[in-house]
């Protein structure tokens, strides 16, 4: 072997071991740092501008940046859990007290009355022995079991309320220097991929159109969805609005059903209890306006800035979310973009070799 080789070979194993050590350093802090990427390069066009404007001070500009970060972001989302956590508690209560007063079981037996249930139990009867199975304990059994898995999550995150804001921290600290030091972080990052100019554009590119997707579609549209729900359960008077909001929010990434998994059911628990008119304007409210943001929106924001599949981008987001985390919701899409993209770089390379011969 020559000597080249063999200061090639030594150079490439000490690189992977020192970025395997870096790894190592950074994996307690990877979760706020990739919050702090997220959060810098959503801003970055505004700190650009504000740069400019206080002719480059970039100390003074990106410690406005990240107080505006703490003041748009953070501060209503930490208003947002503590009231989750509230509302959470709440429901734990009143499904509890819908149980032990009897009404919940009231309903089922009514709603078990119904022709189209009759219908349905006799033409499943011959595959299915329903005598055999009780399904009010059963409902009821999984109902409470939900119920106290919720109460459960909630006191897990308040024990782990010290965490978060050690995690909190590191963020900020991060998020300022990348305000600050940003730009000139990410010129060197690119000189450091090992691809020719035109593959490494090509990924940058698909990096950012999916990032925005991601947040500004992705993100939005929950967000939007999760407000709307949210009001809609608040203004006609039912129980945890922001906690079943919330929900709706996190649904709607589900391609199939979304936010309708949500009102959908409440909609009919109104109209078997005999609120007609609650039901009915709670089920247009779902039909017309919360369903319709999905439909008119997120064409708009995600299918016309990336090429992955509804199906492929939904299972990116629930296993990135299992993998990494809530950080998941984007981390999961930008790792399928990453993957998709060297692909068609492959098959672009293999195309042109096979034209040139």
């Amino acid at each position: 072997m020559k000597r080249e080789h063999i200061f090639l070979l030594f150079t490439l194993l000490l690189t992977l071991l020192s970025f395997y050590l870096l790894y190592r350093i950074l994996l307690p802090f990877l979760v706020p740092l990739l919050w702090a990427v997220l959060l810098a390069t959503l801003f970055f066009p505004l700190t650009q501008e504000l740069h400019r404007i206080l002719k480059k001070k970039k100390v003074l500009s990106s410690a406005i940046m990240t107080l505006l970060v703490v003041l748009v972001i953070v501060l209503p989302a930490g208003y947002l859990m503590v009231s989750l956590t509230h509302e959470v508690i709440d429901f734990y209560h009143w499904l509890e007290g819908m149980i032990q007063a009897g009404n919940l079981q009231n309903l089922l037996h009514r709603i078990g009355q119904w022709g189209i249930v009759q219908w349905l139990l006799e033409r499943l009867s011959p595959y299915i022995d329903f005598r055999r199975v009780d399904f009010m304990n059963l409902f009821l059994k999984n109902v409470q079991q939900i119920g106290t898995f919720l109460l459960n999550q909630t006191s897990t995150l308040l024990k782990g309320i010290s965490s978060f804001v050690i995690g909190f921290f590191f963020t900020l600290l991060s998020l300022y220097y990348l305000f600050k030091d940003g730009d000139q972080l990410w010129l060197k990052l690119k000189e450091m991929i090992p691809l020719p100019s035109k593959e490494r554009d090509l990924i940058i590119r698909r990096f950012k159109e999916m990032v925005y997707a991601a947040i500004f579609g992705g993100l939005c549209i929950a967000l939007i969805q999760g407000i709307l729900g949210g009001l809609s359960f608040w203004v006609l008077g039912l129980p945890s609005p922001i906690f079943w909001g919330t929900a709706m929010a996190f649904l709607s990434f589900i391609p199939i059903g979304g936010t309708a998994l949500i009102w959908g059911p409440a909609a009919l628990f109104l109209l078997f209890q005999g609120t007609f008119l609650k039901g009915l304007t709670l089920l247009g409210l779902g039909i017309f306006i919360i369903g319709m943001v999905d439909n008119f929106l997120r064409p708009y924001f995600i299918s016309a800035k990336t090429n992955i599949h509804p199906l492929l981008l939904f299972f990116a987001i629930l296993g990135g979310i299992h993998a990494f985390g809530m950080i998941g919701l984007v981390v999961g899409p930008l790792i399928v973009t990453l993957f998709l993209t060297l692909v068609e770089i492959y098959i672009q390379g293999t195309k042109t070799r096979k034209n040139l011969e």
